[in-house]
This record gives structure tokens, sequence and C-alpha cells, in this order.
């Protein structure tokens, strides 16, 4: 073989490999504010991950507040919490527990694999519901909570603000799961419906989405359910 076509060779094979090593796809964390107050969310690495966002930023209410960030090419994960009554250095919540933790994996498995959830288990402060778009394949549910939690929880657990509101709600895990049964709601839960998602352009987070289509009525040829959501009605 000529040593220029031995060059060419090795160099379309070293081109090869790193376009198999790098996802095809990049991804986009986008958050988008449906309350009626503001809130100011706090995207926080997992301990060795690049922080992707300065979390100094304000999302107005009533749909105002949308914000986009890049994840890194490669493997991350990390969380995000909406924090509500801020001012100066301090907020009423999101800053410690009782809060909603929106919890995010990207480009997993070398795959371009992403895996997401509302956590519950510290507590809640603002319904949160993950919405993956432009998908590649796989199974890419809607999962979180677009009920208000705090607005019945039980007096014992609650966490009051400074005008007397309810802004968070403690627990416990039985009065979260059964109102927003696509979170988790203690260490060991998970959500009652399959998640594979491969290759999302985007991950949407959406503060006090209005509701979620709940397909658990619907029932297969077998009498088993076939599912507990569809989507989720959509903001956009």
């Amino acid at each position: 073989m000529a040593p220029a076509t031995a060059k060419l060779l090795s160099l379309a094979f070293l081109l090869l490999a790193a376009a198999s090593s790098t996802p095809a796809v990049a991804t986009t964390l986008t958050l988008h504010n449906l309350c009626p107050y503001p809130v100011w969310p706090l995207v926080t690495p997992n301990t060795g991950f690049p922080s992707i966002s300065d979390n100094t930023g304000r999302l107005d209410g009533g749909g105002r507040g949308l914000v986009s960030f890049h994840f890194p090419p490669s493997f991350w994960a990390g969380r995000v919490v909406a924090r509500t009554g801020c001012g100066g250095s301090a907020c009423e919540t999101g800053g410690s527990p009782p809060a909603t933790v929106v919890q995010l994996t990207v480009h997993a498995e070398g795959q371009d694999l992403a895996a997401y959830s509302v956590s519950l288990v510290d507590g809640f402060n603002v319904a949160a519901v993950v919405s993956p778009q432009a998908v590649g394949s796989g199974q890419c549910p809607a999962l979180g909570c677009a009920a208000d939690l705090n607005a019945g929880c039980p007096r014992a657990q609650r966490v009051v603000g400074a005008r007397g509101e309810v802004v968070a709600c403690r627990g416990p895990a039985g009065y979260f799961k059964e109102r927003c049964p696509l979170t988790r709601t203690t260490p060991a839960d998970v959500e009652p419906v399959q998640q594979r998602c491969f290759g999302p352009g985007e991950l949407k987070v959406v503060f006090c989405q209005p509701a979620m289509v709940n397909a658990a009525a619907a029932v297969a040829g077998d009498g088993e359910a076939t599912g507990y959501i569809r989507t989720v009605v959509a903001d956009n």
C-alpha cells in the first residue's frame, strides 16, 4: 500500500472514531416559568461536572420568563430547583429543603441517552414538569408534577412565607405520590412508566405547567392499563 493511501486511511479511521465517540445531538436545557410569580432557577451540576449557568437570572411569571442553556457535548448530570421569594442573598424556598428537585442526565452510556425525573424526596415548593423535545428515538414520557401541592399540604408539614402564605410542603410521601404519581417521593421510588430516551434536542422544564394528560384509564385489549401518560398540555 502506498504511503499516501495509508495516511488517508489512517486519517479516515481517526475521524470515524472521533465521530463515534461524540454524541450526535446537541442538547439544550430550557426553563419556562408559567407560575403567576417569578422564580430564580438554580442549576447545579453533580460533583465533577461543569456549570452551565451562573444562577443569577430571574424568570418572570405568566410565561414571560424563558431561558435556555447548552449542555456539554459529553456526559453530564445535575439538578434544577426553582427558588422563590428571593431578595438580597436569601430566598424563601429552593435554597434548601423542602424543594422540588428536577434531576437530569444527558449523553449517557455512550449512546446519547437522556434520563430525567422530578424528585419530591426533599419536599415540594414549585410544580415542575420535564418534557423532552425533538426526540431521536426511544421512550420519552413527560414526567413531573403539575399540581400545586402547597394548597392542600397537611398543616404540620407547611412552610409559611413572609406574607403568611404556604410556600413549601415537607410531605408526607404518600400525599405527594397520590397527587403526583409521575414523581419520585422516596429514595427507592420510580415512576410507573417506561423511560429510555435517546437523542433529545431539548429537555424542557416547565414550572407550573397547567395540566398533564393522564392516560391511566386507557385499557389495552388484554384488560391491562397501557400507561399513565402520553404527553403534557404543551405551553408552546
